[in-house]
């Protein structure tokens, strides 16, 4: 679950990371109100979606003064922001943050994120702060450090030292940085996050550190143990037909691509070698919705109709293996979903497993127009062969 820069800054206070005085706007007026607390200038007015590149997009304004707070706020509230990050369709604007400007010496860059391949939590460090790391590691990769933290035994002293000398940080800057990396982590370690950003993390003329801004990614699969931060989803950020999937225990993920072939699976493994095999045949899918092992009828008829909420789609390939999700529980849900949808796309089901002879029964005498297949190979083939 991605939250927003003035939410992740909420987590950095609670576990002492140093952030500017400030706080969110949900209208112009409320942001001048934040400004006047803040009561001294200058102050940076930021627009929040969830997507980097705001300050090249025109997202985040430097004021001198409230009049200036009030003509960056109207300009940034409301406007559609671009992106790298958004895509050419940009994201609307409906939060602000108004925060206190910052005595910046040198900008840094600090982020924790786990690494699969040593089964480790990384630490990466860069001098060369408020750029795309992706470029720095590209152009620069002498210039990214990367510290590996075993997740049984925490991140240890000389582990933060690593750090903050590969940093060059002046003696005094050492203490207060070590500090805040260690609370850092603790916050990665507490809140399952997949990623922990600050980028820049600014070193200031007093030799401290600041972090003028926060990315904060949550594991969702961890959120029934962080309660307190479940309220931080804006679903207004999300793809409509991935909230709508979430509604109904389901994962939608739309490939955001020409793709025309929509697909209905059960387990992410099977929904990868699905969209291999459409491509193979000469197809492009366009999204897939994995209904799991749980579902019922019911589930399955919703997500019928979210992906045929989609208007690229210009044919459907159902592919389940049968195990906990019965075959003739799927059958029942896809002739429903197609009687109350009006289907008039093409349809293929390739089904193996619990119940298959039953589930294939009940598609022959639903009197729908479906075409089914024996095996993966087939049901690829058969869909692009539909859809072209």
């Amino acid at each position: 679950m991605k939250i927003h820069e003035y939410q992740a800054k909420e987590l950095f206070k609670k576990f002492s990371v140093p952030v500017p005085r400030g706080g969110p706007a949900f209208s112009v007026e409320e942001a001048l109100k934040v400004a006047e607390v803040i009561g001294t200038f200058p102050v940076v007015v930021k627009a929040q979606i969830h997507a980097g590149g705001r300050g090249k997009g025109g997202g985040v304004k430097l004021a001198h003064s409230l009049d200036e707070v009030k003509t960056h706020a109207k300009k940034i509230y409301g406007m559609n922001l671009v992106t790298k990050q958004t895509g050419p369709e940009g994201k609307q604007v409906n939060r602000l943050l108004v925060e206190q400007g910052c005595n910046i010496a040198k900008e840094l860059y600090l982020s924790i994120l786990p690494d699969r391949e040593s089964a480790k939590i990384v630490i990466m460090a860069s001098e060369a702060g408020g750029m795309d790391i992706e470029e720095v590691a590209e152009k620069t990769p002498e210039k990214l450090i990367k510290v590996y933290v075993d997740p049984l035994l925490g991140i240890q002293p000389f582990q933060l030292g690593e750090v903050a000398f590969g940093l060059n940080l002046p003696k005094p800057a050492i203490k207060p940085f070590k500090a805040l990396l260690k609370n850092l982590y603790t916050l990665f370690t507490t809140y399952d996050c997949s990623l922990v950003e600050i980028n820049p993390l600014v070193l200031t003329k007093d030799d401290d550190v600041c972090a003028i801004d926060a990315k904060v990614d949550i594991d969702s699969n961890a959120l029934y143990r962080h309660k307190d931060v479940i309220e931080y989803r804006d679903t207004e950020e999300e793809d409509p037909l991935e909230v709508e999937a979430s509604k109904f225990n389901l994962n939608y993920i739309n490939l955001g691509g020409k793709g025309t072939v929509g697909n209905m699976v059960n387990g992410a493994g099977l929904a990868m070698a699905t969209m291999d095999a459409i491509k193979a045949a000469g197809a492009e899918p366009a999204n897939f919705l994995d209904v799991g092992g749980g579902a019922n009828a019911e589930s399955i008829a919703n997500g019928f109709k979210i992906l045929l909420s989609d208007k690229n789609i210009k044919g459907i390939l159902i592919n389940i293996f049968g195990g906990i999700l019965r075959c003739d529980v799927l059958a029942q849900g896809v002739v429903q979903a197609a009687k109350e949808t009006g289907l008039k796309i093409p349809l293929v089901v390739r089904m193996e497993g619990t119940n298959v002879e039953e589930g294939k029964r009940i598609l022959k005498e639903s009197g729908l127009s479906m075409i089914t297949a024996n095996n993966l190979k087939d049901a690829s083939e058969k869909i692009a062969e539909a859809v072209s």
